[in-house]
């Protein structure tokens, strides 16, 4: 990994670098959009590389020739360059290629062209099939709207700014957040690692775990009886403290003061040097903080939105709308923690044995939240259409689950409800071409075997930060519904419009343009 979060930055060409003047192939009429030479230059001074990646299906019509093309992408050069790659579809939509965007074909061109992995690269765009190729392809996506950019692209854009200049803070401030800002911490400090929260909770903090251990002596993970089968599988975790925590837990007991008390004294016993904790936007850090306060925990480091009083001793404040993986590391690097340098900052998990990449679609229905859920007549719809378009599928749920799987396995889908605890329902989907599902949980353990996610995503809670990280996946449901942002747990409004407006043939698509790369 560099010393950075990004490697690459890709542009798209016309609306976003230069004015849009359709299908000219004159290069008299570049003109650079406003800021992009300053813009693309503190990029280029901060050690970024940068491509070009472009749509032009007036080629493919025969409205202008590849030449013509070829002189205005020089005259963009000339004014905005230079570009380390350029990579240009000549096809038109009904050519069905793999390069023309929204499929991911360009930007893994312009990564491989670069020697750098898609994932490391941001994708910077003015219409939603620039951010629909970034996320195809695993890239973070950014949308630079301009007067055509449509209201609709913009709320469903996972980020959005409001220029190039602006979009030059966005990526260089993520870009330097994971660097560390304090002194490198000790070596052979025993940490730990606090993530009392759910399995998807605990994979999105396997990076910054990681950074931890490359300095550590030992690493224990608290988590709660959701998370801990998780925290098992991640690279460089030593021990595990299961506690079920009141006041992180979706179904908390309540407050036992002898429980309590006897779990301080545990933590008390084992000594430890220092503790990261590490907990979702809406959850404070400060009662866990005392916790570990009354265990003589001697150094402790949260995000905090409220005054920490001693509770903490490095209070850490990044940006909000950070992925969540990006957000731990954030709380890693400010206390001293950074990634080894051949680390590439995924989500990892320990398969424990090498695992065979097959054809098969992982269909997995369930989910921890209602409103994140789809309904199961859907998914037995979803499972039905795959089936029929010679896709072979296993569908898959909890112990609990079995009914739902049951009913959603159908035309000859193997219905494994029940059969897998976590460590094989990792390497399902580890050997799966691709996985649907609704649930983060599932998707998270997916982008950490490295499995393309259709995500049918409810909007109840930010896709920026919650979606899939770092894999390829394509974003299905209404990114606009009125459930927005609620963080509900109950569908509030009737029909579950946001995911039920999805369409089989939607999902069948969806498989079709991230499993074409993986075969």
């Amino acid at each position: 990994m560099s010393d950075g979060l990004f490697e690459a930055v890709l542009f798209d060409r016309d609306g976003t670098l230069i004015a849009d003047r359709p299908y000219s192939g004159d290069p008299a009429g570049v003109t650079p959009m406003p800021g992009a030479r300053a813009a693309l230059d503190r990029l280029r001074a901060n050690g970024l590389r940068l491509g070009v990646v472009t749509n032009q299906s007036a080629v493919g019509r025969g409205w202008l020739t590849r030449d013509q093309v070829d002189q205005v992408n020089r005259r963009v050069d000339e004014l905005l360059g230079p570009f380390d790659t350029w990579q240009v579809c000549p096809h038109t939509p009904e050519d069905g290629c793999d390069c023309r965007k929204p499929r991911a074909g360009l930007v893994h061109a312009a990564a491989d062209a670069l020697g750098v992995p898609a994932r490391r690269c941001v994708v910077v765009g003015d219409i939603s099939s620039d951010m629909d190729a970034a996320l195809a392809a695993g890239a973070t996506p950014l949308l630079v709207p301009n007067q055509q950019t449509r209201v609709a692209e913009v709320i469903a854009a996972p980020s959005a700014v409001t220029d190039l200049e602006t979009a030059a803070d966005w990526i260089l401030l993520r870009h330097r957040i994971v660097r560390p800002t304090a002194p490198l911490a000790r070596p052979g400090n025993n940490v730990l690692v606090v993530r009392p929260d759910s399995l998807g909770d605990v994979v999105v903090t396997g990076p910054a775990v990681r950074a931890i251990a490359a300095h550590a002596g030992k690493v224990t993970v608290w988590c709660g009886p959701r998370g801990s089968a998780a925290a098992r599988l991640l690279p460089g975790v030593d021990d595990v403290v299961e506690y079920a925590t009141p006041w992180i837990d979706a179904d908390p007991a309540p407050v036992s003061p002898a429980g309590l008390a006897e779990f301080a004294e545990d933590l008390a016993r084992r000594d430890f040097d220092e503790a990261l904790i590490f907990t979702s936007f809406h959850q404070s850090p400060l009662p866990t903080a005392l916790v570990l306060r009354l265990a003589g925990v001697r150094r402790i480091t949260a995000i905090s939105h409220d005054y920490p009083g001693s509770l903490l001793d490095l209070r850490v404040r990044p940006p909000d709308d950070l992925p969540e993986p990006v957000r731990a590391l954030a709380v890693a690097a400010a206390a001293g923690y950074r990634l080894p340098a051949d680390d590439p900052g995924d989500l990892l998990v320990d398969l424990g044995r090498p695992v065979m990449r097959t054809s098969q679609i992982v269909v997995h229905p369930g989910g921890s939240a209602a409103a994140r859920t789809c309904p199961p007549e859907l998914m037995a719809e979803v499972v039905a259409a795959l089936r029929a378009a010679g896709h072979p599928v296993l569908v898959t749920g909890g112990p609990g689950e079995r009914e739902l799987t049951a009913q959603v396995a159908v035309a000859g889908a193997v219905d494994l409800g029940g059969r897998t605890d976590v460590a094989g329902l990792t390497r399902l989907l580890a050997a799966a071409a691709c996985v649907v599902t609704a649930n983060t949980g599932p998707a998270h353990l997916a982008a950490a075997t490295g499995t393309p996610v259709v995500s049918l995503f409810a909007p109840t809670v930010p896709f920026e930060r919650w979606g899939p990280y770092h894999t390829p996946v394509v974003r299905l449901g209404d990114p606009a519904a009125a459930c927005r942002d609620t963080r509900a747990t109950e569908c509030p409004l009737p029909g579950h419009p946001c995911l039920s407006s999805i369409t089989p043939a939607d999902v069948v698509a969806a498989v079709d343009r991230l499993v074409r790369r993986v075969a």
